[in-house]
């Protein structure tokens, strides 16, 4: 019989067999070992980690309740504040246009003053005098025009006032509006949970973002602005006091002088009548005067043409009692009465023609100071009617205050945002 042939491969011994079965069985009990490791350090595992991620979804959403409780808060502290600004602008634009109104009035009485010192400069000769009037009322025309600079000034400080106010406002605005968006974020956020529908894996979520701030300086950020709000507000606040106070002081000095000047106008229209009218009565008494002389005049050379007659006489009874003959040509008693007589009348004379020619030059002297009497009474008479003309001009001011008591009806202010009150809508 023939031997059978072998297979080509490995024989193993029976003891390499029963090696390979004890380590067959060793490995699995080992690898069951490995694996009932790793399942307690998964259960483990998995309840630690449960555990964790409860404790950090419960912590980050309690931190996202405080956090929308801070922004809550800042909101509502923007909103008060940005609430107090618009009624603060409001008040200052009142007393703006208040002031305004103030300045324009000013307008009726410098033209007034103006207008009273142009009449006055109208007054001729001696009348135009520099008087107490023209001093009031040049003080007057100074106070004004001090009271428009000084209501000009206080304008322009509340325009740039409200300038600032309205730049605060803005950033109160923007703030306002990043806090509600942000708190519309953070709340969306806060209501999320692991079986919300619109949750999924993002790209590199855990990347800063450009332009983040710290928490510092989130809160400096918004506390800034309040304080910024808060200090143009109290700038406000003094600058509408000072404006009021001007106001009511700027009043009282021009009522002061205002009657200062109308009461020297009274006094100086009172002289203008009262010199007048003592100028009429020696206008009266000059030309009665004048009558008496000229009457007196007549008389004396009535009396001057009396007096040559008889000095006439007297000539030719002398020259015809030369004519007589020897002894009768007698200085006696009617020669030398007659001789007397004519030095007599030609005394006379000579006196009646002095007297007569200081009368007429006397009375060519009244004729003159009487024509500058008419004269100056009628220069008086036109300037006491310029006085006249200028008080009755003066009239408007009872009508017209420079200062208006009553409050305008006012457009409501809009915002940096375009709307008269605070209505910030989160987008």
């Amino acid at each position: 019989m023939s031997a059978l042939p072998a297979k080509p491969c490995l024989h193993h011994s029976v003891s390499e067999w029963n090696s390979n079965n004890y380590q067959l069985s060793a490995t699995a009990q080992h690898e069951r070992h490995v694996s009932n490791v790793i399942r307690q350090e998964g259960r483990s595992l998995r309840s630690e980690t449960n555990c964790q991620t409860a404790w950090d979804e419960s912590d980050n959403s309690r931190r996202l309740s405080d956090r929308v409780w801070d922004v809550a808060r800042w909101k509502e502290a923007l909103e008060t504040c940005a609430q107090k600004t618009d009624e603060e602008m409001e008040a200052l634009t009142l007393f703006k246009e208040q002031t305004e109104q103030a300045l324009a009035a000013t307008a009726v009485p410098l033209e007034v003053s103006t207008e009273c010192l142009t009449l006055r400069e109208g007054r001729r000769g001696y009348e135009l005098v520099t008087d107490p009037v023209d001093e009031q009322l040049k003080k007057e025309v100074e106070l004004i025009e001090r009271v428009q600079q000084d209501l000009q000034q206080h304008i322009d400080k509340a325009f740039e006032q409200l300038c600032i106010l309205q730049e605060a406002r803005h950033q109160l605005t923007a703030d306002l509006q990043n806090k509600m968006d942000a708190l519309d974020i953070d709340m969306s956020c806060l209501s999320l949970t692991i079986k919300s529908p619109m949750i999924s894996l993002k790209t590199n979520p855990t990347r800063i973002p450009s332009g983040s701030s710290t928490p510092e300086e989130w809160v400096q950020f918004s506390q800034f602005n309040v304080a910024r709000a808060q200090e143009a507000m109290q700038v406000s606040q003094q600058m509408r006091e000072d404006m009021s106070l001007t106001r009511a002081q700027l009043q009282n000095e021009l009522d002061t002088q205002r009657r200062a000047t109308e009461f020297a106008l009274r006094k100086r229209n009172h002289h203008e009548e009262q010199a007048c009218d003592e100028l009429k009565w020696q206008i009266r008494n000059t030309e009665h005067e004048m009558a008496d002389m000229e009457s007196e005049i007549y008389g004396l050379d009535a009396d001057l043409q009396a007096k040559t007659a008889s000095l006439k006489l007297a000539h030719t009874r002398l020259e015809n009692r030369t004519s007589r003959p020897g002894m009768d040509l007698c200085r006696d008693e009617v020669q030398h009465g007659l001789v007397n007589e004519v030095s007599q009348l030609e005394a006379t004379i000579v006196a009646l023609k002095q007297k007569l020619s200081e009368a007429q030059h006397s009375l060519q002297k009244m004729k003159l100071h009487h024509a500058r009497m008419l004269q100056d009474l009628s220069r008086k008479q036109e300037a006491l009617s310029l006085e006249q003309r200028s008080m009755n001009t003066r009239t408007r001011l009872t009508s017209t205050s420079c200062v208006e008591k009553t409050p305008t009806l006012l457009v409501p202010l809009t915002n940096s945002s375009g709307r008269s009150n605070l209505q910030l809508l989160a987008q």
